[in-house]
Parts: C-alpha cells; structure tokens; sequence
C-alpha cells in the first residue's frame, strides 16, 4: 500500500458518522430537520454519503463547483447552494442545485427566466436580516419581496431563513426565533405559503436548542462545525456525546536544531509584513515541520503532544520540541478548529487520508 504523503489530514469516517447520527437524533426529537453542510470539507463526496447514510437528506454548499462534485459522484440527496447566487453563475445555479438562499429581487428575476430555459423550477429560501449584518432581507421588506417573487414563474418560495453568529456573532436568542417564527406563520396566513423550511441558523443554536421547550415554527438547522468538531461556535464548548478530533493535522519534521529562543540582528518585518516581539529563553531545542501558512492556518492548530507552536512561515512551521525526542522524518499531530480545518480541506497540498477504526472511537461526556 502506498504511503500518504505529508502533511495530511486523517478524516476519521466512523466519529464523522457518530456525530451525524447523534446530532440527526437529538434535533429530531423537538421536530427539527439537520441540513448538512459540506462547504468545510469542499464536498467531498465520501463525507457527503457518510451524511446520507447516517439521515441527513438536504445538502448545502456555498460553491457550485462542490454540488456539481457530490451531484456527479451520485450522491442521492437534495442540493442547496448556501450563498446567495452570484449574477455570473446563474445557469449552473439551476443546473447543480434544488433549492438556493435568496435575498435579491434581481437575482430572483433571473432565476426565474433561467429556470423557465432550462424547463424546471427552481426553488428558494428567503433568508432574512435578523441582526448579525450578513445575508438577508429587512424583516420589514419580507412581505413585499414575497409578493413580487409569487408573480415569477420558475421559482418557487419553500422556505425562510436567517444566519446567527458569522459576522457580528449574534446569537440566535428565544426572542430572535419567536420572531422567525411568527413571520413565517404570518407569511403563511398571508400568502398561503405553507413553507417547508424555517431555517433557524446552524451550529450556533445548540444553546437555545438546549433551553428551550417550544421551537415555534423552526424545523431546520444547516449544521457543519457542530458535525465535524462536535463544538457549538457560540462558546466552541464541546457537546456531549460528540466527537472533537474527526480530523487530524499531520505534519513531518524536516530539521532539528538547539538553536537561540530569539533572532540576533538588525531586524525589519517578516514575510507578512509582521513585526514581531520575542522573549530570549535562551538555548532551544527547535524542529521546523514541512507545512506553513500555504497549507493551514497554524494558529488554529493545537499540538496533540507537548509541544509549542513558535510561529510559521508560509511552508515552514516552527516548534519547541521541549522534551519530545523528534528527529527528521517523524510525524507531528494537531487538532483543529474551523479555521484550520477550512484551510487543511481547501489547501491542495495537504493529502486528505480516511480513517475508519471503530474501536479507537471514545466521545467527550
């Protein structure tokens, strides 16, 4: 068998299919679907039919070019284009995906007469403005938007939607889902809606999930962190039952060294334009990894022995080996966080190796 190549990421298939079925379980019970998102693993396929396999029946990606991979690699599920449709794209928009996040009248515009073209219907979840100021229509606006979109053919209105917690870090509190709810049960008396998704955030909701005992109108989370790092991303507290290390940063020693804790010399910035304050602990005894930033965001790295992360470059990571016995050749193992996993999934120098071993599997309590 032939060796994978490093630095590589170990994508532990059956703690990925742990945390789908637990999380699919424990949403389930309040009446609220998981819609699996795929855009942190670029999706891949392999873990994309892990997600079938375990329940999940709605994918959802930010880029075309993955739900065109999961579509041809024959993975039965429905696709959902995660980010409000760019004007360029629209022909594979309706081509690669079921249903895609809207808040532009323009662009509804022309899915719709795209739509029409290509002889389907295409459908559309609103997603609304709820404070965190990324995506989404003024709640004010929702009823007029919908109003003109039901005078398009092609398009069909299945759901709203709003995002916690990305840019402004707004937690999805009770009042904000109360308020979801409420205009999708007045969108629905209005209109004669009867919407399939009211979409009520992502991983950051396991909270409110938690405390609450009526989620109102919500039946659809879109979850990714909280499946591959079994973490809410409010606090980034581990939730019970799950997972943390799905995934594995690999990365290989190159050198060795005792060398001095802090340059010597006339200094100006570094490679990124830094300027950097060091602390002189003396003599150390250092190792640099075959990875940098081209590779993996390092600060998202947490070394699984006892090391410390120096600093890097942009393809040299450099380490205070402590007491580790490390020489050229050996392998050194992080865990990740989102950042970090977004990165080491995107970057095509790291080599991405599945692992399944059951009996290795323990969870956090």
């Amino acid at each position: 068998m032939n060796k994978v190549r490093l630095p590589r990421v170990d994508i532990n298939l059956d703690k990925i299919a742990h945390n789908v079925e637990q999380l699919v379980a424990l949403y389930g019970r309040k009446g609220i679907e998981v819609m699996g998102v795929t855009k942190t693993v670029c999706g891949d396929p392999t873990i994309a039919q892990v997600f079938v396999d375990k329940g999940i029946r709605t994918l959802s990606d930010s880029r075309i070019a993955n739900l065109k991979t999961m579509r041809e690699a024959g993975i039965e599920a429905r696709f959902v284009l995660l980010r409000t449709p760019a004007m360029s794209e629209l022909d594979v928009v309706v081509k690669y995906a079921d249903i895609s996040l809207n808040t532009e009248l323009a662009v509804i515009q022309k899915l719709s007469t795209e739509a029409l073209a290509q002889n389907t219907m295409h459908e559309i979840i609103l997603m609304v403005e709820m404070g965190d100021l990324r995506e989404g229509i003024m709640p004010e606006d929702v009823k007029s938007t919908v109003r003109k979109i039901l005078q398009m053919r092609g398009v069909r209105i299945v759901g709203i939607g709003a995002n916690f917690a990305c840019f402004g870090g707004v937690k999805p509190s009770p009042a904000k889902m109360n308020a979801l709810s409420q205009l999708a049960d007045d969108l629905d008396t209005t209109f004669g809606l009867d919407l399939e998704f009211v979409s009520g955030g992502n991983s950051a909701n396991y909270q409110w999930f938690s405390t609450c005992d009526d989620v109102g109108r919500i039946n659809n989370l879109r979850l990714g962190e909280s499946i591959y790092l079994g973490r809410e991303t409010l606090e980034r507290e581990a939730i019970p039952g799950l997972f943390t290390d799905a995934f594995t940063f690999v990365s290989e020693v190159i050198e060795t060294k005792v060398k001095p804790s802090a340059p010597y010399g006339e200094r100006g910035q570094d490679a990124f334009g830094n300027t950097t304050t060091f602390t002189d602990k003396g003599l150390m005894k250092r190792a640099i990894l075959g990875s940098g930033l081209q590779d993996v965001i390092v600060t998202g790295l947490t070394p699984k022995s006892d090391i410390e992360i120096l600093g890097a470059s942009s393809d040299h990571t450099l380490i205070d080996t402590k007491n580790a016995p490390l020489s050229p050749g050996d392998e050194v193992a992080f865990d990740l966080d989102y950042g970090a996993l977004l990165s080491v999934m995107t970057s095509p120098y790291v080599a991405k190796k599945y692992v399944i071993a059951t009996q290795e599997l323990n969870t956090v309590s």
